[in-house]
């Protein structure tokens, strides 16, 4: 029988991916006692990170999390969250999220962007193959445009030549060019606040109206941590799971995935594989979609091939000459996340109509790019971005804060629509935000 172990804290941040690491340390630097309670580990140091075999060992359920539509969920559990096996892409947030929900992050993300240099890679190390690419797309009519990136070629081992990114650098960053919200998971302990890794939370411990701590498991003890403010950041899948075991029925009801899927065409030339992934892009805000030059890694591209058939697994074998475009979608509203433990996303009528138009739109880029117009193909898609499962306006106010007095949210999940582009950034700013509000700054004020 294991005893029972008891912390405190002032604040609680459940996670440390983008959302919480971003408050951990900025409360940190407010003078708040801060617990950080991270489900995974810090794999940064070992030696698989990076690798496919640790992109197994560090995803939820070793990459194999489906919905029960078959849409396959790569959600890293794991110091530094989604930010560890993300294309590093920066996008700044929908002017929706101000004017129409009056979520104003504006000075939070200039701030972020200019601490962190987030800007395009320079012209030289965006690709011969993903440039062709956003130049073909330019012919057509196709504003495309390069992608800021939270990553410095400088930053590569303190050396820009060791600089070699390619789409296998989506498993994890091996050379350190890539920013990574542990980071600043250990600016926030360098500033005092304490990490707890493999810390399950079941639940937020609620009395009256006031959340006044967490409890779950850490390894095979229980524990119990208390604190005033607790802020959930474990993910669009995570946060409201802890939210329905501490009796938010409503959590979860209904989610946005960012549905994403890459278009495939054989050139005889290199293919986009060997470069950086997403360095153009291309935005359709109008009809919901965004386009951007990517390829899966190589080793992973036959597994998603071999479900569409024997013709595309056999492409295989042309990996290096194979031009990649990403679709991700505007997707709607459907599905959720369920207490049973499954997970449903249905695409709607709408969602297959952007999803027509965008592939229709990729052909004619590949082929003008060069592509072998037999050899295209669309790969299984896949969920990038689980989110809006705890939706501002539903259950949250503009200050991500729930019904329950001291209780929070601060990731994905308060998306109240599918955001359609890169998701970081975004999180960051509301981070940001969040931690003046908590602090008691004034530029925020209750709603």
């Amino acid at each position: 029988m294991f005893g029972k172990i008891n912390i405190s804290a002032d604040v609680i941040v459940v996670g440390s991916g983008p959302g919480g690491a971003t408050v951990a340390r900025e409360l940190t630097r407010k003078g708040k006692n801060v617990l950080i309670l991270e489900r995974g580990y810090d794999h940064r140091d070992r030696f698989y990170y990076g690798t496919y075999l640790g992109a197994l060992l560090y995803s939820d359920r070793m990459s194999l999390l489906f919905t029960e539509e078959g849409l396959n969920i790569i959600a890293p559990i794991m110091v530094g969250g989604a930010t560890s096996m993300y294309t590093a892409s920066a996008a700044e947030p929908p002017r929706w999220l101000k004017h129409k929900y009056g979520v104003d992050i504006d000075n939070e993300v200039k701030d972020t962007v200019e601490e962190l240099k987030i800007r395009p890679l320079p012209e030289d190390l965006r690709g011969r193959a993903s440039t062709r690419i956003a130049m073909a797309g330019q012919a057509l009519g196709y504003d495309w445009f390069p992608q800021p990136k939270f990553m410095d070629p400088a930053r590569s081992q303190q050396d820009e030549k060791d600089f070699n990114c390619q789409a296998s650098c989506m498993l994890g960053c091996r050379c350190g060019a890539k920013w990574n919200a542990a980071e600043w998971v250990d600016d926030a302990i360098a500033g005092g606040a304490r990490i707890i890794k493999r810390a399950r939370v079941h639940k937020v411990l609620i009395d009256d109206g006031h959340a006044f701590g967490v409890e779950g498991r850490i390894g095979g003890h229980k524990f119990t941590a208390m604190a005033e403010t607790v802020v959930l950041a474990a993910g669009g899948i995570g946060s409201p799971r802890i939210l329905q075991n501490s009796g938010m029925n409503e959590a979860g009801v209904g989610m946005t995935m960012d549905a994403t899927v890459m278009i495939y065409g054989v050139t005889r030339q290199n293919g986009t594989g060997k470069e950086p992934p997403m360095t153009w892009s291309w935005e359709n805000p109008d009809v919901g979609y965004m386009l951007s030059t990517l390829t899966d890694p190589w080793l992973l591209y036959p597994l998603a091939a071999v479900r569409k058939g024997i013709g595309p697994a056999l492409s295989w074998f042309q990996w290096h000459k194979m031009l990649g475009v990403m679709i991700k979608l505007k997707d709607d509203i459907s599905g959720g996340i369920y207490p049973d433990g499954k997970i449903r996303k249905p695409l709607t009528t709408g969602d297959n109509e952007r999803l027509n138009e965008a592939y229709e739109v990729c052909k004619r880029i590949l082929i003008e790019a060069g592509a072998k117009k037999s050899s295209i193909f669309m790969r299984p898609m896949i969920g990038t971005h689980p989110s809006g499962t705890v939706r501002i306006g539903d259950m949250l106010d503009t200050n991500l804060k729930t019904e329950i007095d001291g209780l929070y949210v601060c990731d994905a999940s308060v998306f109240p629509e599918a955001l359609d582009r890169p998701t970081v950034l975004t999180i960051i700013g509301l981070g940001k935000r969040l931690s003046q509000h908590l602090a008691g700054d004034n530029e925020i004020a209750e709603t």
